[in-house]
């Protein structure tokens, strides 16, 4: 006959059966935690070699990352809005068409980068289109919010918090690839246009003459002080034969690269006419037809064209639109050459066309220069001006020329409100008949 075992001793074996299997029980839910959090390393890790094995596109990308999360099962509705330069726009979505996703809107609490913590959207107040959506993750870069992914669909809470860090990682290593890969494309970009002001400077430099003409009938000086690295101001001095030579100045509209193209159909079309031996009167319109079929009537030239004969002591001269040029003569009368036409290159055909003619006394000085040198403006808005020049010419008249064009360049630089650059290019042409 068997003996029967006591309920008081059943119940300890119980207890520990319980607390042997609940004790397992947690044992396979820390490993599926362990092995969880380890593809969801593995998955960062591979997202980010992925990303940073070749050069993607942005638009490939964002495709990888969507391919990523749609093999994860806790991921059901998913919005994903980046910062661009136009402001956050969708770039990832889950659950919906992409076309459809572009219609939801960011409120101006989001859109100024007011949350910066995991939030639960419904405390967001964004409306009954964003029912579906339960959470926000903001992605933070230099602190300041660059993404906000949105997330739906959630299981539990348990889902909730594996997802924040996750999902975290993953966004975090896209925007980061992404803001790379716009910095590379930049840095190709920033390249390509510092190789192309390079090319316009070589070009614009060769445009300018070497030397200038001190000999026993006069004396010429230039100066020329850029704006920005590629400026739109153009000079030449162009001996046509042993008597005469032409001076000019010019202003081309605009900056860089498609100013400097501009100059150079200038002067090369400039010269061709010279070559050919025609005169101011035949010169002037054929530029003027040159630079509208170029440019369309969209870029436009001011210039002062003028011809000097050493034998006659004569300057034929065509002004188009451009700044007065100061002839200052020994008794220091001034006179302004404004005889000409209107600016070259913004009409097929010159309304009118005056050539102007003057005699150069001895010890005439006569001053060519761009609008840089007049439009300096002080801090009380009073602008230099013709009036500033003559005063400057007047006072110096007399000193070598190189000088004379530093005190002009000192007088405007103290003049003007601005900290240190000039406003705009400045050049000045000068003159010393003898």
């Amino acid at each position: 006959m068997s003996l029967a075992t006591p309920i008081s001793s059943v119940e300890p074996l119980a207890d520990s059966a319980a607390s042997q299997a609940a004790h397992n029980e947690q044992i396979k839910q820390l490993r599926r935690q362990l092995l969880l959090k380890q593809f969801e390393l593995d998955t960062v890790l591979g997202v980010a070699h992925d990303m940073t094995a070749r050069d993607h596109t942005v638009d490939e990308l964002y495709h990888m990352l969507r391919l990523t999360l749609q093999g994860q099962r806790n991921v059901v509705q998913l919005l994903l809005f980046a910062l661009e330069e136009d402001g956050f726009r969708v770039r990832v979505s889950l659950g919906c068409d992409l076309a459809e996703a572009e219609k939801f809107t960011l409120s101006e609490h989001l859109t100024q980068g007011g949350v910066t913590q995991p939030q639960a959207v419904e405390d967001l107040a964004l409306g009954p289109d964003w029912d579906k959506y339960e959470l926000v993750i903001p992605i933070l870069r230099q602190k300041q919010v660059a993404a906000y992914v949105f997330v739906g669909g959630l299981r539990s809470d348990f889902d909730r918090q594996q997802l924040i860090p996750f999902l975290g990682s993953l966004a975090n290593t896209l925007i980061g690839a992404v803001e790379n890969r716009r910095l590379q494309a930049q840095r190709v970009a920033d390249a390509a246009v510092r190789k192309e002001i390079e090319i316009a400077q070589e070009v614009q430099a060769m445009l300018f003459p070497r030397t200038l003409p001190n000999d026993s009938h006069l004396c010429i000086e230039r100066s020329y002080v850029p704006h920005t690295e590629i400026g739109g101001d153009y000079y030449d001095v162009v001996e046509i034969d042993e008597h005469r030579l032409l001076l000019c100045v010019a202003d081309v509209s605009g900056k860089g690269v498609p100013a400097s193209l501009l100059m150079s159909n200038f002067q090369a079309g400039l010269r061709t006419l010279l070559r050919q031996g025609v005169e101011l009167a035949t010169i002037v319109p054929e530029l003027n037809h040159l630079l509208f079929r170029n440019s369309g009537g969209e870029k436009f030239i001011t210039a002062f064209l003028g011809i000097y004969d050493r034998r006659s002591r004569r300057l034929q001269y065509v002004n188009a639109g451009h700044n007065d040029p100061m002839l200052i003569t020994d008794d220091t009368a001034v006179q302004l050459l404004k005889h000409g036409t209107v600016m070259l290159g913004i009409m097929e055909d010159l309304p009118m066309l005056r050539v102007g003619e003057v005699e150069i006394p001895q010890h005439s000085l006569l001053l060519l220069y761009t609008d840089g040198l007049t439009e300096v403006f002080d801090q009380e808005n009073n602008e230099f001006g013709e009036e500033g020049v003559l005063t400057v010419l007047q006072r110096n008249r007399y000193l070598p020329l190189a000088q004379l064009h530093q005190e002009l360049l000192r007088t405007i630089d103290e003049f003007s409100s601005q900290d240190s650059q000039f406003a705009d290019d400045v050049t000045i042409l000068s003159c010393r008949f003898k």
